[in-house]
């Protein structure tokens, strides 16, 4: 579970700082950070997936019910588990396509339609062979149960990721138009950056004819990220097409000052 946490946050991470120009590697976040980050791109899927087993928990015992209190009620049953192979058999033909890129589904399309068409067999199933009395699985299919499992398995880890990549993205792009919720920063060096960038003043302090150790301000800047001693930073009219950060490293030559607004 820590190890699909952490695979989770490093998707959504890097995606999110993708989007301005630098990926999770280069800033270089801690384990326990990105683990954090994980819960941005968790909450929509596991509110799905238990509320998909809230409804199958509290149907399944009632259709089941129903086939064994008469003749009638499990050969309807069989006959829907039957119908339903045609649905889940056209799902996982799209999928395929979706994988192979024939068509396009979006990230999430192929991973998706795969996992739910084998979901809806694999259910359809379960349930024809309770109408008929039986135990499942029957002899001779655990081993594609297994599979089945597997799969599903599978392509929910790989839907999950998809998302965890457009969630990041998505955030970026919203912050990237309200950057105001950033952290505003006042910085002080010792050297000229020669920056250049839009909303950004340079203005040398007043004692920096006097031999002062810190000579140039600079004021129009917002707090991307910060990790160990580096700060990186961008422009307060930080654009996509135009999008420059400074990677900043905290010592003795800078002197930070964050404010509001």
């Amino acid at each position: 579970m820590t190890a699909l946490l952490l695979f989770f946050g490093y998707a959504y991470t890097d995606a999110f700082y993708g989007y301005f120009g630098i990926d999770a590697e280069t800033i270089g976040f801690s384990t326990q950070e990105l683990l954090l980050r994980s819960s941005s791109a968790l909450y929509l899927p596991a509110g799905v997936v238990l509320s998909g087993l809230l409804v199958a928990a509290l149907a399944f015992p009632l259709v089941a019910g129903a086939a064994r209190r008469g003749t009638g009620g499990a050969r309807a049953l069989r006959g829907m588990c039957l119908a339903a192979v045609l649905p889940a058999a056209a799902l996982l033909v799209l999928g395929m396509l979706a994988g192979f890129e024939a068509i396009d589904a979006g990230p999430m399309g192929a991973p998706v339609l795969i996992g739910g068409a084998l979901l809806l067999a694999l259910l359809a199933r379960l349930l024809y062979v309770r109408g008929s009395g039986a135990t499942f699985p029957v002899a001779g299919e655990r081993a594609a149960l297994g599979v089945t499992t597997a799969i599903v398995a599978l392509c929910a880890y790989w839907a999950v990721g998809s998302y965890a990549q457009e969630k990041g993205q998505a955030d970026a792009e919203q912050l990237s138009h309200n950057l105001h919720l950033r952290p505003a920063v006042l910085l002080d060096t010792s050297e000229r950056l020669s920056l250049g960038w839009p909303g950004v003043r340079e203005a040398p302090l007043p004692e920096a004819a006097a031999g002062a150790h810190f000579r140039y301000r600079y004021e129009g800047l917002r707090l991307l990220a910060q990790s160990g001693n580096r700060m990186f930073l961008i422009p307060r009219r930080w654009t996509w097409d135009t999008g420059n950060v400074l990677v900043l490293p905290v010592d003795a030559d800078v002197r930070v000052a964050f404010h509001a607004g």
